[in-house]
């Protein structure tokens, strides 16, 4: 089973997206923040990060950064999914190693049409 880190500061979200993952297959591990991601990442890396931008303590792009520097941070599949919606920032998620993007608020669909379109499903 691929797992997923969902990574967001809003426990909705996080409850939202374990569902749909859940339902997709995915076993799901959870970090409120970038910092407590990193945490979970030095434990083990996940197939998946499922990523918000806005965050306390460090951001998602901070977050990415860091993760694609880590050995083996290369590998994960990192979605960013947030408010975020201009060019720009979807510019700088991509640059800094974003596979895919999605809009808030998303729906299962979106969600398995993001992953299937990385190669996760």
């Amino acid at each position: 089973m691929k797992t997923c880190l969902v990574v967001d500061d809003s426990s909705v979200i996080r409850k939202v997206a374990r569902r749909i993952l859940e339902g997709l297959d995915f076993y799901i591990v959870e970090a409120e923040d970038g910092e407590k991601a990193l945490d979970v990442c030095r434990r083990g890396l996940p197939d998946a990060v499922l990523l918000d931008w806005n965050m306390p303590v460090m951001d998602g792009l901070e977050f990415l950064q860091k993760l694609r520097q880590m050995p083996g941070g290369d590998q994960p599949k990192v979605v960013f999914c947030t408010t975020e919606n201009d060019v720009a920032h979807i510019a700088r998620a991509l640059h800094a190693g974003a596979n895919e993007y999605i809009m808030k608020p998303f729906d299962k669909d979106i969600v398995a049409a993001k992953f299937q379109e990385v190669g996760l499903i």
